[in-house]
């Protein structure tokens, strides 16, 4: 099983720590953020990850290196400039060169057990997405579900927690080095039923700004994690 871990964001509402620091190298519970991505990655069984960048990305790539301390191979997909979700998905298809592949964003925070990830796609579907209760700062959410159909509009909207397993070809229409934004792509697919996900209950966040990342600091540390 391969991965992808985002974090070629800029971090503009992290600012002034990503001035100099890429936002997934932000510590939080000790260690920085991508770190504690690639460590439930291993534990789910993968092994083989690549991680695209763009802003401060050579940085990543000193702290990371190839992954060996962490029991995981690590490549890298460099972009000159963020080229949006989906775009820097399409574009690292060579390394990941898999027909289907588990996404996770460098700035989220997540305890979900990534072995569920691991299963492959049933038929016809094009994506699994986790989704989660809409935080504070997104309270109207991006979706729904039906059972395990995920859909634009229905009952109660949750909000897409930035991991999902995909399958390639959702992604061969966009060429490579282009950006490309991951909504539409999944709007389509939910509109066409294609679309498959489950509703996280466990802890997850997404540490968009400064004091998100020092709440979720504190909250760890209180608990000793």
């Amino acid at each position: 099983m391969r991965a992808m871990i985002l974090c070629a964001g800029r971090g503009e509402r992290m600012r002034p720590l990503t001035d100099r620091t890429p936002k997934p190298l932000l510590p939080v519970g000790g260690k920085p953020l991508v770190v504690h991505a690639i460590e439930r990655l291993r534990a789910a069984g993968v092994r083989d990850i690549v991680i695209n960048h763009a802003h401060l990305g050579a940085m990543i790539e000193t702290v990371l290196g190839g992954g060996n301390r962490y029991g995981v191979s690590i490549r890298y997909s460099r972009e000159a400039e963020a080229l949006e979700t989906a775009g820097g998905i399409a574009s690292a298809l060579p390394l990941l060169d898999a027909p289907e592949f588990i996404v996770v964003n460098g700035d989220v925070y997540c305890e979900h057990d990534l072995a569920a990830l691991c299963r492959p796609l049933p038929d016809g579907a094009l994506a699994h997405l986790v989704l989660v209760d809409n935080p504070d700062h997104h309270p109207h959410g991006d979706f729904a579900l039906e059972g395990d159909h995920v859909v634009n509009r229905g009952g109660a909207m949750l909000t897409f927690s930035g991991l999902g397993r995909y399958r390639a070809g959702l992604f061969a229409g966009i060429a490579p080095g282009t950006k490309a934004q991951l909504a539409p792509l999944l709007r389509t697919a939910a509109d066409r039923g294609q679309l498959q996900g489950e509703h996280y209950r466990g802890c997850w966040r997404d540490v968009g700004t400064p004091e998100r990342l020092a709440e979720l600091d504190r909250k760890l540390a209180a608990r000793g994690a």
